[in-house]
C-alpha cells in the first residue's frame, strides 16, 4: 500500500446526502432554471454564443443545425445532442416564443405537435434581434467569462441581454424539487414598464401593470381572470385562466358555424388533436346533438378549427360547452422561479425588472469604462503625434543619428542622448528635454511620412477634438446616474420602435362559462349483447317487434332505464359497471360496440357469466356460486357503488365464479356437478355474507369434480334440466341438506 494513500472513513448516508445535494444544485443552477439577468438557461446561452462565435449572423448564410449542435456540445455543453437541438428548435418557433431568437430554415415543427426534422436537414442562423439585443458589445468587457467544462475554452457566464428576456420570452423548466413556469409578455409593454421603474424605483406592482397588462402569448387567446393578475405578479405564483378565441360565422340557410381562430398557449402540440377528439367524444356521448361536423382547416396563415352546427343551434351555449368540457379553456400555472445572485428564487414582476435594471447599469458601466479607457489611450497617442509634428525636424535628426530603435526610443521617452549623433549641440539639448510616454514613443516610431502632410495633421487635430468630446461624454455617463439612465432608455426605445408589435392576447374579466346540458328524457330500453361481446340498446317497442330474432341472436337481454347502469359479473369475481348512455342506441340491426370499449372488462382475461340492471339489483338478494362449490347470499345494495370495477366476491386459489342469481329464501336450490351429482336443498340454508367473503361449502365434491350448473325453482313447481342429453326432473330429487354429496344421475 502506498504510504501517501489514505482511507477516509465516512458515514454512507452523509456521502449520499452530499452527492445528491451537489447533483440537485447542478441541475438547478447549471441546467433547468434561467438566470434572471439574461433570462436564458445555460443550454440556450451556450447555443447562442456558439452561433455568434461561428459567425452565423443574421446577414450571413444559414448553417446546418448539426454543425451548431456539434460545436456547442464539443466546446460548451457536454450533454446530449438532443437537448441542444430541442433548445435550438424552440428558440426558432414563433408559436412558443414572444420573440424568436433563431432564424430557422427548413422543418422546425408545427403548432399542432409535429416535431422538427433531424438536425442534419435543418439550417439556422441568428436573428437580427438576437444579434443586436442579446450579443452586442461582447468585445467591450461587459460580462465575465469562465472556463468551459474541460478548461480549454472560455464561455460567457451571462449574455449582455438588453431587455428583460425572462418576461419577454418566458421560461419553462423542471429542476430537482422545483420547477419554473413564466408566461411570455409583449416586448413594447415590458420596455415601458422598465422605463417607468427607472424613473421611479418606488413604483408598485399595480402601477407597473398600467404598462404590462398581463401575459401576451404568441398564440393569442384570451386571459379571463384579469383581477387575479395583480396577486400573481406580486407573488410570482398563481394560475392564469386562458381561453381560445371562438367566432360565430353565419352560413347560407340560417346555419351557423363556430370557428376557433386562436388557441390557449397550453394547447400547443398534441393538445389540438386531443381537443378534436374531445369534441367528437362529446358528440358521441350525446352531450350535444347540435354539432354536425368538425374540421381542422389550420394552415401557415394560422389556426382555423371549424365546427358546423345544426340549424337553430344555440351557438353561445355550445361555445360555453367547449370552454367547460374541453381544453379550449385551460389553466397556465405561473411560478416565476429563476436564478438570482447564484441561487433559485421566486420573483414577482417588480423584482424581475429590478434585477434587470441593475444588470443594465452594470453592463453600461463596464462598457463605458472600457470605451473611456480606449479613448484615453487614443488621446495619449494623438497628443504625442501632435507634439511630434511640432518638433518633427528634431525627431528626424534623432532617428537619423540613432544606431538602434532602442536608443531612439530612450531619447524620446527619457531624453537620453548617448549613442546618438546630433548635427548641433542645440539639437542635443532640445532632445534631452523630450519626455514622450512609451505609447507615444511607439506611435511616433511607427508613424508614416504621409502623416506629415498638412491635411493629415489637420485631420489628426479634428480626431483629437472628437476624442476629447467622447471622453467628456463617457465620463458624464459614468459619473451621472441620469445620463446613464437616459442612455439605457434611449436604447430600449430604439428596440421597441424596431422590434415591438401589437399585443396578441386579450386580457379581461370574463364570466364563468355556464353550459346547460339538455336533460336526457328518461325512458325504458332493452340492453342487448351477443355472444361476441357486441352491445347496444334499443327501444322496448323495437325489441317487442323483433323478439324472436333478438332472443335467438343475443346472449344477454336486460330491461333497464337509459339513465341507469348495467352490471357485468365475470368468472374472476369482478363486477364491471357501464353507463347505459355510453352504449349506442338505435336500430335493431345495428352492430353495437364491443363491451370492452366502454368498460374495464378484458375479454382475453375474464369471462362474463351474467348481466344485471343496477337499479333492479339494488333490492334483490344475490346467490353466488363458484366452481369449487362455495355459496353465499349477498344484499344487492352492496353493489351500489360509483367505481367502474369492484371485486364482487372473494375467491379461493384456482377457484372461479360460476353463477350469480337473484334468489329468495323460499326457493329450492339444485347444484349439479360435471360428474353428474345433483344436490337439492332450500336456498334459505345458504347464509348471508358480505361481498368480501368467500362463503360456505354448498356441496361435497368428488375428487377432480367441480360444480357445473346452479338451478333455482319455486316449491311445488315442475323443473327440469338436461344432463348428457337425458332429462332430469329436479323437483323429484330428494330434498336434502346443504353440504351433502348429492345423488348421482343415471345416464
Amino acid at each position: 500500500m502506498n504510504s501517501e494513500s489514505q482511507i477516509i472513513r465516512t458515514e454512507y448516508s452523509d456521502l449520499m446526502k452530499k452527492a445528491y445535494i451537489d447533483y440537485a444544485m447542478s441541475v438547478i443552477i447549471a441546467r433547468a432554471l434561467p438566470d434572471v439577468r439574461d433570462g436564458l438557461k445555460p443550454v440556450q446561452r451556450r447555443t447562442l454564443y456558439d452561433m455568434h462565435e461561428l459567425g452565423i449572423r443574421y446577414d450571413r448564410p444559414y448553417r446546418k443545425c448539426a454543425r451548431i449542435v456539434g460545436d456547442t456540445m464539443g466546446k460548451y455543453h457536454p450533454h446530449g445532442d438532443s437537448s441542444i437541438y430541442e433548445s435550438l428548435v424552440v428558440m426558432a418557433q414563433e408559436f412558443k416564443k414572444g420573440m424568436v431568437l433563431v432564424d430557422g430554415h427548413g422543418n422546425f415543427g408545427s403548432i399542432e405537435g409535429d416535431g422538427a426534422a433531424a438536425m442534419r436537414y435543418t439550417e439556422a442562423r441568428l436573428t437580427k434581434f438576437t444579434q443586436e439585443v442579446y450579443l452586442s458589445d461582447l468585445d467591450k468587457n461587459v460580462i465575465d467569462f469562465g472556463p468551459n467544462f474541460d478548461e480549454t475554452e472560455k464561455e460567457p457566464v451571462v449574455l449582455p441581454v438588453r431587455i428583460p428576456n425572462l418576461l419577454v420570452n418566458g421560461a419553462e423548466g423542471i429542476a430537482v424539487g422545483m420547477a419554473t413556469s413564466i408566461p411570455t409578455h409583449n416586448l413594447g409593454e415590458v420596455i415601458e414598464a422598465v422605463k417607468a421603474y427607472m424613473k421611479n424605483d418606488e413604483i408598485s406592482t399595480k402601477q407597473l401593470m398600467k404598462y404590462i397588462k398581463g401575459p401576451d402569448f404568441p398564440t393569442g387567446g384570451i386571459v379571463v381572470n384579469k383581477d387575479d393578475l395583480l396577486q400573481i405578479y406580486e407573488t410570482g405564483q398563481g394560475k392564469i385562466k386562458i381561453r381560445g378565441k371562438v367566432e360565430v360565422e353565419e352560413l347560407k340557410g340560417g346555419k351557423k358555424q363556430l370557428v376557433i381562430t386562436e388557441i390557449p398557449y397550453t394547447m400547443i402540440g398534441s393538445g389540438i388533436g386531443k381537443f378534436l377528439n374531445d369534441v367528437a367524444g362529446l358528440v358521441e356521448a350525446k352531450k350535444t346533438t347540435d354539432i354536425t361536423d368538425i374540421s381542422n382547416q389550420s394552415s401557415k396563415e394560422g389556426i382555423r378549427i371549424v365546427l358546423e352546427l345544426k340549424k337553430g343551434a344555440d351557438a353561445e351555449n355550445l361555445k360555453n360547452m367547449l370552454y367547460k368540457k374541453t381544453r379550449l379553456e385551460d389553466t397556465f400555472g405561473v411560478n416565476m422561479l429563476a436564478v438570482a445572485d447564484g441561487r433559485p428564487e421566486t420573483l414577482g414582476l417588480k423584482a424581475v425588472i429590478e434585477h434587470h435594471v441593475d444588470f443594465q447599469f452594470e453592463l453600461t458601466t463596464r462598457k463605458y469604462k472600457t470605451l473611456l479607457k480606449r479613448e484615453e489611450e487614443r488621446r495619449e497617442v494623438q497628443e504625442g503625434l501632435i507634439k511630434a509634428c511640432d518638433v518633427i525636424d528634431l525627431i528626424i535628426e534623432i532617428l537619423r543619428g540613432s544606431t538602434s530603435v532602442k536608443d531612439a526610443k530612450a531619447c524620446l521617452v527619457n531624453g537620453v542622448t548617448d549613442n546618438i549623433k546630433f548635427k548641433s549641440s542645440i539639437s542635443k539639448k532640445m532632445a534631452a528635454l523630450l519626455r514622450f510616454t512609451e505609447r507615444q514613443a511607439t506611435a511616433i516610431l511607427e508613424m508614416r511620412l504621409y502623416k506629415l502632410i498638412g491635411l493629415e495633421i489637420e485631420a489628426l487635430q479634428k480626431e483629437h477634438d472628437q476624442t476629447l468630446k467622447n471622453i467628456a461624454r463617457y465620463e458624464d455617463i459614468l459619473n451621472n446616474y441620469d445620463s446613464m439612465a437616459n442612455l439605457i432608455m434611449e436604447e430600449l426605445d430604439s428596440y421597441k420602435n424596431e422590434y415591438g408589435r401589437k399585443r396578441r392576447t386579450v386580457v379581461e374579466n370574463a364570466e364563468e362559462a355556464v353550459f346547460e346540458e339538455k336533460k336526457i328524457e328518461e325512458q325504458e330500453v332493452i340492453f342487448l349483447m351477443d355472444r361476441f361481446g357486441y352491445a347496444k340498446t334499443v327501444d322496448v317497442s323495437v325489441y317487442e317487434r323483433n323478439k324472436e330474432a333478438a332472443d335467438a341472436e343475443n346472449k344477454y337481454i336486460v330491461r333497464c332505464m337509459n339513465t341507469g347502469k348495467i352490471c357485468l359479473f365475470t368468472d374472476t369475481g369482478k363486477m364491471h359497471q357501464i353507463k347505459v348512455l355510453d352504449l349506442p342506441y338505435g336500430k335493431f340491426r345495428d352492430k353495437g360496440i364491443p363491451i370492452d370499449n366502454v368498460s374495464n372488462y378484458v375479454s382475453s382475461e375474464e369471462q362474463i357469466i351474467t348481466v344485471y340492471d343496477a337499479e333492479q339489483m339494488r333490492f334483490a338478494r344475490l346467490l353466488f356460486a363458484t366452481s369449487q362449490g362455495m355459496l353465499k347470499r349477498v344484499e344487492g345494495s352492496e353493489f351500489q357503488v360509483s367505481k367502474r370495477t369492484i371485486a364482487a366476491t372473494k375467491l379461493n386459489e384456482e377457484d372461479r365464479l360460476l353463477a350469480v342469481c337473484v334468489v329468495n329464501e323460499n326457493q329450492n336450490l339444485v347444484l349439479q356437478t360435471k360428474g353428474g351429482y345433483f344436490l337439492r336443498f332450500m336456498a334459505a340454508e345458504v347464509p348471508e355474507k358480505k361481498k368480501g367473503a368467500v362463503g360456505v361449502r354448498g356441496m361435497k365434491l368428488q375428487k377432480k369434480d367441480e360444480l357445473e350448473q346452479v338451478y333455482l325453482f319455486e316449491e311445488g313447481m315442475e323443473a327440469k334440466a338436461l344432463y348428457k342429453e337425458k332429462e332430469v326432473v329436479l323437483n323429484r330429487l330428494r330434498l336434502a341438506k346443504r353440504d351433502g354429496t348429492g345423488t348421482k344421475a343415471r345416464v
